[in-house]
């Protein structure tokens, strides 16, 4: 019989999953269940040494013999510091050893409880990954564990090796010894670019079914990543899919992904979903597709990145592979061929064919909002224009049309804040020869009007602010809009211009407040033939209630397929 504990369960399925099967114990009560669990499974060989401090070392000759990652199991408190010496020693010579300490719950430590103390964090940059299982309560807690051991367990035995640390937190009743059987856990497998052979491992699971697709994240201008699927475009063997700013352009790349799945009827969905997903580079702005992934969940999800790190986004992690992007999206197109994927490559492409006519007769039509002043200005840009969206409503509105091909999008997707939209902007065209335009809400403009307190802000700077007169997404999301401080606190409606600012500051400054003086304005603003040595800013004035119907409007109309 073994340990009710969850996280206990799923350690012990994951250290079995990654073959550590020699594993190093020392007495105590609060380790007790993760010694149960292990000792009563035949996988594992036990070995007791009573000093902890000599237990590490011995595990460490044990990884010398055998070649192989060993662990080492303590009770709470001190007991875990006696680890030290091995544990800098197994960081030095580059030795998989996996530390795993029993602790109390969090609550308890610095409250003069017996055998506490911060132990998920003693060992510090002595250890290539220290984790924290708390005890799982939720679904989200049980995946968030499982992700974190795969993580340790994963630093432990790659190719550069070296020690990890598990502290698993455990409350009374220690020793109740019901469960049956170990769970069956999701591992993630890891490639490394100096593994030539990953390919005849992955082909197998790529050939085995035919819903694949790749999803390609933010990233910067990437014109080789564009030619190589161009080249691959006749053949095309998998759906592949991006956003604006993945900067990928190509005629198989479909971008309308967050329409495509709002208006999907949900007795469809589950035949879009791919079985493979295929991940790269950086982030991803649709929450839809995040959901629609999350709810249809692919039976192989391989994330592809030169560091080999890989975020667990979809919570359906299996392999990681440390490569080139390039290579490897070659090798893959390349290597999966004879598969019989038509259909469903037909049918993501059928959908996005009939969303992008129904949404470009719909922005055809669209009355003067900031949805129309997008359109317009995007249809207008220049060749090779660098084009730099700021976050919240502008970057999602932004993902609605499709850009010229050689746009160059840019946004602060690391951390999706306000903050700095604009300081960044003011940075790339200080340095940048083209023609750098920028689009940015009222409350990220106002928020950042330092930027334009700048000795090196340039001519070939364009910001289009679009002025609604408060935060408008927080309108937008379900229940906070109920709220009664909504107006006056939480979205701050204001009457505030831009005018003042820029005129002191010697800017060109353009307003907008119907469709004509909306394309008179863009005209100017995009004009390349004057010599220009101070910014132009087009201040758009548009109400929050007419954008938000618009917005309902358009989605509502996707349905009507």
């Amino acid at each position: 019989m073994y340990s009710s504990k969850p996280n206990i369960l799923q350690l012990v399925a994951l250290l079995i999953e990654y073959d550590i099967k020699h594993i190093v114990v020392s007495p105590g009560s609060r380790n007790a269940p993760i010694v149960e669990t292990i000792e009563q499974h035949p996988f594992f060989r036990c070995y007791t040494v009573v000093d902890e401090r000599s237990a590490a070392f011995f595990a460490l000759g044990l990884i010398l013999k055998t070649g192989e990652a060993v662990a080492v199991c303590c009770t709470s408190g001190t007991a875990l510091l006696n680890y030290s010496s091995a544990v800098a020693e197994a960081f030095y010579q580059q030795l998989p050893l996996v530390v795993i300490s029993a602790d109390r719950p969090q609550a308890w430590v610095g409250q003069m409880d017996g055998q506490t103390l911060p132990q998920a964090t003693v060992f510090n940059t002595l250890v290539k990954q220290a984790v924290q299982l708390n005890e799982s309560k939720t679904t989200e807690d049980t995946w968030y564990c499982n992700r974190l051991i795969n993580e340790a367990l994963t630093a432990a035995t790659a190719t550069e090796a070296g020690p990890v640390h598990i502290n698993i937190a455990l409350s009374e009743p220690l020793f109740d010894f019901e469960s049956t059987q170990i769970p069956t856990e999701r591992k993630v497998t890891a490639y490394q670019a100096t593994q030539q052979a990953c390919f005849p491992f992955l082909k197998p699971l790529l050939d085995s079914y035919t819903r694949c697709m790749l999803m390609i994240g933010q990233t910067d201008p990437h014109a080789s990543l564009s030619d190589l699927l161009s080249k691959h475009l006749p053949t095309q063997q998998l759906v592949i899919v991006a956003e604006n700013i993945a900067n990928t352009r190509g005629k198989g790349i479909i971008y309308t992904i967050d329409d495509i799945i709002f208006a999907l009827p949900k007795d469809e969905a589950e035949t879009f979903a791919p079985e493979i997903l295929i991940t790269c580079e950086g982030h991803i702005v649709s929450k839809r597709f995040k959901e629609f992934i999350r709810q249809f969940p692919p039976k192989i999800h391989i994330h592809v990145s030169p560091s080999g790190k890989a975020p667990d986004l979809f919570q359906a992690l299996t392999h990681t592979v440390q490569s080139a992007v390039e290579p490897f999206i070659d090798q893959l197109l390349t290597n999966r061929n004879n598969i019989e994927t038509a259909d469903y490559v037909a049918l993501w492409h059928n959908q996005s064919q009939q969303i992008n006519a129904r949404a470009t007769a719909y922005c055809s039509k669209l009355a003067y909002t900031d949805l129309q002043a997008m359109h317009l200005l995007f249809s207008k840009l220049p060749e090779g224009v660098a084009l730099h969206l700021a976050n919240s409503s502008t970057i999602r509105n932004a993902q609605l049309f499709n850009l010229p091909e050689s746009t160059k999008v840019y946004c602060n997707r690391g951390t999706n804040g306000i903050d700095g939209s604009m300081s960044t902007a003011v940075g790339y065209a200080a340095i940048k020869d083209e023609l750098s335009v920028l689009v940015i809400g009222d409350l990220s403009f106002f928020y950042d009007i330092n930027a334009l307190w700048n000795k090196y802000v340039t001519g070939n700077l364009r910001i289009v602010l679009l002025n609604n007169g408060c935060g408008e997404i927080f309108k937008r999301i379900h229940g906070l809009n109920q709220t009664h401080a909504l107006n006056s606190h939480i979205a701050y409606q204001h009457h505030t211009s831009a005018q003042g600012w820029c005129e002191s500051l010697a800017f060109t400054y353009l307003k907008a407040t119907d469709t004509v003086s909306l394309k008179a304005g863009i005209a100017t603003l995009l004009s390349q033939e004057m010599q220009i040595e101070r910014p132009i800013i087009l201040e758009v004035f548009t109400n929050d209630e007419t954008n938000m119907e618009t917005i309902r409007a358009y989605y509502k109309q996707l349905k009507q397929l």
